[in-house]
Protein backbone atom coordinates (compact mmCIF):
# COMPACT_ATOMS: atom_id res chain seq x y z
CA UNK A 1 0.00 0.00 0.00
CA UNK A 2 2.80 2.53 0.87
CA UNK A 3 4.24 1.40 -2.46
CA UNK A 4 1.00 3.32 -4.15
CA UNK A 5 1.01 6.13 -1.97
CA UNK A 6 4.40 6.77 -3.03
CA UNK A 7 4.04 6.27 -6.68
CA UNK A 8 0.83 8.77 -6.54
CA UNK A 9 3.05 10.95 -4.95
CA UNK A 10 0.31 11.04 -1.65
CA UNK A 11 3.01 10.33 0.33
CA UNK A 12 3.93 13.54 0.34
CA UNK A 13 0.76 15.61 0.88
CA UNK A 14 -0.31 16.00 3.70
CA UNK A 15 -3.69 17.41 5.52
CA UNK A 16 -5.56 17.00 8.61
CA UNK A 17 -9.13 17.53 7.63
CA UNK A 18 -10.95 13.93 7.32
CA UNK A 19 -11.87 14.12 4.32
CA UNK A 20 -8.64 14.64 2.72
CA UNK A 21 -7.66 12.14 4.84
CA UNK A 22 -10.85 9.35 3.25
CA UNK A 23 -9.65 10.53 -0.12
CA UNK A 24 -6.50 9.76 0.21
CA UNK A 25 -7.82 6.47 1.15
CA UNK A 26 -10.43 5.75 -1.43
CA UNK A 27 -7.73 7.20 -4.12
CA UNK A 28 -4.94 4.74 -3.17
CA UNK A 29 -7.14 1.77 -2.69
CA UNK A 30 -8.62 2.62 -5.90
CA UNK A 31 -5.12 3.03 -7.87
CA UNK A 32 -4.25 -0.43 -6.30
CA UNK A 33 -7.20 -2.17 -7.18
CA UNK A 34 -6.89 -1.45 -10.93
CA UNK A 35 -3.34 -2.08 -11.00
CA UNK A 36 -3.95 -5.52 -9.37
CA UNK A 37 -6.20 -6.11 -11.83
CA UNK A 38 -4.07 -4.83 -14.60
CA UNK A 39 -0.69 -7.11 -13.32
CA UNK A 40 -3.64 -9.78 -13.62
CA UNK A 41 -4.29 -9.69 -16.93
CA UNK A 42 -0.46 -9.46 -18.31
CA UNK A 43 -0.03 -12.44 -16.20
CA UNK A 44 -3.02 -14.31 -17.75
CA UNK A 45 -1.55 -13.39 -20.91
CA UNK A 46 2.20 -14.12 -20.83
CA UNK A 47 0.44 -17.58 -19.04
CA UNK A 48 2.48 -16.80 -15.87
CA UNK A 49 1.84 -16.61 -12.57
CA UNK A 50 0.90 -13.01 -10.85
CA UNK A 51 3.76 -13.27 -8.46
CA UNK A 52 6.72 -12.92 -11.96
CA UNK A 53 4.75 -9.50 -12.58
CA UNK A 54 6.51 -6.61 -11.20
CA UNK A 55 3.27 -3.87 -10.56
CA UNK A 56 6.06 -0.79 -9.66
CA UNK A 57 7.43 -1.60 -13.61
CA UNK A 58 3.71 -1.86 -14.99
CA UNK A 59 2.80 1.63 -13.05
CA UNK A 60 6.26 2.99 -14.88
CA UNK A 61 5.15 1.56 -18.11
CA UNK A 62 2.09 3.09 -18.35
CA UNK A 63 3.66 6.14 -19.10
CA UNK A 64 5.22 4.55 -22.10
CA UNK A 65 1.60 3.28 -22.81
CA UNK A 66 -0.23 6.64 -22.87
CA UNK A 67 2.73 8.00 -25.44
CA UNK A 68 2.00 5.03 -27.86
CA UNK A 69 -1.51 5.37 -27.25
CA UNK A 70 -1.19 8.87 -28.50
CA UNK A 71 0.40 8.03 -31.36
CA UNK A 72 -2.25 5.23 -32.37
CA UNK A 73 0.37 2.96 -32.08
CA UNK A 74 -1.15 0.85 -28.78
CA UNK A 75 -5.20 1.01 -27.90
CA UNK A 76 -5.45 -2.12 -24.87
CA UNK A 77 -2.34 -2.01 -22.47
CA UNK A 78 -2.83 -5.97 -22.03
CA UNK A 79 -1.50 -5.99 -25.40
CA UNK A 80 1.00 -3.40 -25.52
CA UNK A 81 2.77 -4.60 -22.21
CA UNK A 82 2.57 -8.65 -23.16
CA UNK A 83 4.55 -7.71 -26.84
CA UNK A 84 7.69 -8.81 -27.05
CA UNK A 85 9.03 -5.63 -28.53
CA UNK A 86 8.05 -3.90 -25.06
CA UNK A 87 9.94 -6.62 -23.48
CA UNK A 88 12.63 -4.27 -21.63
CA UNK A 89 9.89 -2.03 -19.49
CA UNK A 90 10.76 -5.07 -17.18
CA UNK A 91 6.94 -5.82 -16.29
CA UNK A 92 8.11 -9.38 -15.99
CA UNK A 93 10.55 -10.02 -13.10
CA UNK A 94 13.56 -12.44 -13.59
CA UNK A 95 13.75 -15.47 -12.41
CA UNK A 96 16.11 -15.78 -9.37
CA UNK A 97 17.95 -19.28 -7.85
CA UNK A 98 16.58 -20.79 -5.38
CA UNK A 99 18.11 -19.69 -1.48
CA UNK A 100 20.87 -22.67 -0.86
CA UNK A 101 21.17 -24.05 2.50
CA UNK A 102 23.55 -23.31 4.57
CA UNK A 103 26.14 -26.24 5.42
CA UNK A 104 27.03 -25.47 9.30
CA UNK A 105 28.56 -28.55 9.81
CA UNK A 106 32.36 -28.66 10.91
CA UNK A 107 33.08 -31.03 8.19
CA UNK A 108 31.08 -30.08 4.71
CA UNK A 109 30.31 -32.57 2.27
CA UNK A 110 31.90 -31.93 -1.00
CA UNK A 111 29.31 -30.65 -3.48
Amino acid sequence: MYLSRAVLGLSYLWTGSINGIKLQVWATWLFYAVLIDLGDAIADELSLPFDRISLEMTYRGLYHFSVAYDKGQADDPVKYFTAQENQDLGVVKSVRKPVSQLDLSPFPAPS
